[in-house]
């Protein structure tokens, strides 16, 4: 039943158990899952409702409200209430329908607010959840994300066409790579501002990237502010001598979205070690 849910979803539902033991009810009921939800993912809480005190106010009111058993331990088994069992298959249609594989605390929160009449749904209506709302931002945050690895996957695709062609010895096609505006600044601290320049200079920045003695290393990416992306290549220049020396060289790449293409405007060669 369980497989969908994400690890927060899940303990969300093992504290919502927990938080019916300690009120002895017979049943895992609607409130005991806003509880445990309150108790994993105050976060989610606190950003689609607004700061919500566990200890006190959505506790203190549930307190008004049902009347506290026994505590009994945790290791007996409590069946969820009907409700419940609604608010589980809800988060899943929650899931279904935002185009999401998994069930998260945001599916449950939903949920939740789904079942107006359930204690627990009408808590949070009462501190002005809306589902539709709640939903809209939940829909609208995947998509971003969705883009921005969409965009990620772009930029890592020109990132490996562009050290592949710098691998075979293409100068001018590596050029091509660059923005209008692109720079590059060589170990030395000499700078080719634009492409046209970069063009004419090719065959000096580019040869040496392209010889036999020398393989890289992508050292790592980031997505930088806007539609930017960094990237850092460790470059290995072994003698050819064969007298075991080498020597390193960062090369550090940005590039931006053009358009629809990748373009880089920046890249900057820093040396790193000589031996």
């Amino acid at each position: 039943m369980f497989e969908r849910y994400t690890e927060r979803a899940r303990r969300t539902i093992f504290f919502a158990r927990y938080e019916a033991s300690q009120y002895g009810s017979s049943v895992i009921a609607s409130e005991h899952i806003l509880l445990g939800l309150l108790r994993e993912d105050r976060a989610i809480t606190r950003q689609f409702i607004g700061p919500i005190q566990l200890g006190t106010e959505i506790r203190t009111e549930i307190e008004s409200i049902i009347k506290r058993g026994k505590p009994f331990a945790t290791s007996v088994e409590v069946p969820l209430s009907d409700e419940s069992k609604k608010i589980l298959n809800l988060a899943g249609e929650e899931a279904d329908r935002l185009g999401h594989r998994h069930i998260g605390t945001e599916h449950i929160l939903l949920a939740i607010l789904r079942l107006p009449d359930s204690l627990a749904g009408k808590l949070l209506i009462a501190r002005g959840a809306k589902a539709d709302a709640i939903r809209l931002q939940i829909g609208t945050g995947y998509a971003l994300a969705v883009a921005r690895t969409e965009l990620a996957k772009g930029a890592l695709a020109s990132l490996d066409d562009f050290l592949g062609i710098l691998r075979a010895g293409d100068s001018q096609q590596v050029a091509a790579f660059f923005h209008d505006k692109g720079q590059f600044v060589d170990s030395s601290g000499k700078s080719w501002l634009g492409r046209t320049e970069i063009v004419k200079g090719a065959e000096t920045l580019f040869a040496p990237f392209a010889k036999r003695n020398v393989s890289f290393l992508l050292e790592r990416t980031t997505k930088g502010p806007s539609e930017t992306f960094v990237a850092s290549v460790l470059w290995e220049f072994a003698a050819a001598s064969g007298d075991h020396s080498k020597s390193l060289l960062r090369m550090s790449i940005v590039l931006a979205l053009d358009g629809e293409e990748w373009k880089i405007v920046l890249v900057q060669v820093t040396p790193v070690l000589w031996l």
